[in-house]
């Protein structure tokens, strides 16, 4: 029972919501999307264990607000990872949650409409539709665990998941991770730290229990197995890039000290290249300079790309939206991406087969 004299002063309603195993049996996974799924998630462990000399490359918009651009740049990745399959593995971003510094737009499944309505429940059916064409398609897909309860709506069509930096040290997320099916990066702090990232993989590794939810929507007790393939993602902090030579150095330094794999990736996009997309393919470039010198740590890279450079602000008239560029962080344009990945793919095509051994 509930004593409103002194509980939920500040709560202006609570809504139920559907359940993700009713979600699922309304939304259900083809076979098609889980031999994808299980692909991606077995290709990105081998990579990290060193058995598939391939680098793997987390691409696409900063976060989907427009299902049927995404679709366009998805068809577009598709073919371009055929292309380069023999040496980068693609991974399409497909990010539905965002963090806000103070407030903003918090993402499709917060507020699919983008009008401060936070239809959830609609953004729930839309983001899980547009996992699965895309999964049916055989693309990989990623995205970030932003929300402690969203993975149970969608993890089972995600290959690859993201801690970000603002929650690398957040007990919740570190337990979380622990029991998602996918590979996980963490992000380095938002000021640069990287022991809080080398702490969050420590943590990750182990089993946990905590508070969460059952297939039913039921709070229950959560017990995890611990996730063995949490690495870190450098992506600059405090004003500064970490994506060069000295700081990936000092990064394998970190990670050895901790007894955790050399497992590196980079993040071109952040303060890696100081917000600018227009940076971003140099950052790709370096990082490919440095496996070219020798480099075994690196085995992954992150890129934030859209169909048109740059970004927008959201109008107040929807229909102002132009197609295909982003409303949150500038990226690159599909062009742009096209040249920077088949540069890479025709640099390291000869050198990465015999990079393992």
């Amino acid at each position: 029972m509930t004593d409103n004299r002194v509980e939920d002063l500040n709560i202006e309603s609570i809504v139920p919501l559907i359940s993700p195993e009713q979600l699922k049996q309304e939304m259900p996974i083809s076979e098609a999307a889980v031999a994808s799924v299980q692909k991606g998630r077995q290709v990105i462990r081998d990579i990290l264990d060193r058995k598939d000399h391939r680098i793997f490359v987390v691409i696409g918009p900063c976060s989907i607000h427009d299902v049927e651009a995404a679709k366009d740049y998805a068809h577009r990745l598709k073919e371009l990872a055929d292309q380069v399959s023999d040496t980068l593995y693609l991974v399409m971003r497909v990010y539905f949650e965002k963090p806000r510094t103070t407030v903003g737009w918090k993402g499709l499944i917060n507020d699919p409409y983008m009008n401060d309505t936070f239809k959830i429940q609609d953004g729930l059916h839309i983001a899980r539709r547009l996992l699965l064409d895309l999964a049916e398609l055989g693309l990989p897909l990623s995205t970030e665990a932003l929300d402690p309860i969203s993975p149970q709506y969608i993890q089972d069509l995600i290959a690859w998941s993201a801690i970000g930096a603002r929650t690398t040290e957040s007990q919740t997320h570190r337990e979380m991770a622990s029991g998602l099916s996918s590979a996980v990066g963490f992000k380095n702090g938002t000021d640069g730290s990287l022991t809080v990232a080398t702490n969050a993989l420590m943590s990750v590794a182990n089993p946990h229990r905590f508070l969460g939810i059952n297939a039913d929507g039921q709070v229950s007790i959560v017990s995890t197995r611990g996730n063995p393939y949490a690495h870190v993602v450098l992506r600059g902090g405090g004003g500064k890039p970490n994506y060069d030579s000295v700081n990936v150095a000092l990064a394998e330094e970190a990670l050895a000290k901790s007894d955790l794999a050399a497992n590196i990736m980079i993040d071109c996009s952040h303060e890696n290249s100081n917000k600018n997309p227009a940076l971003q393919p140099l950052v790709l470039e370096n990082v490919t300079n440095q496996i070219l010198d020798g480099n075994k740590s690196i085995i992954g890279l992150m890129v934030e790309s859209n169909l048109k450079h740059g970004r927008q602000n959201i109008p107040a008239n929807l229909d102002d939206l132009e197609y295909g560029l982003s409303v949150t962080d500038g990226c690159i344009s599909w062009d742009e991406t096209a040249d920077a990945i088949l540069k890479m793919r025709d640099k390291l095509k000869d050198i990465l087969p015999a990079r393992n051994n």
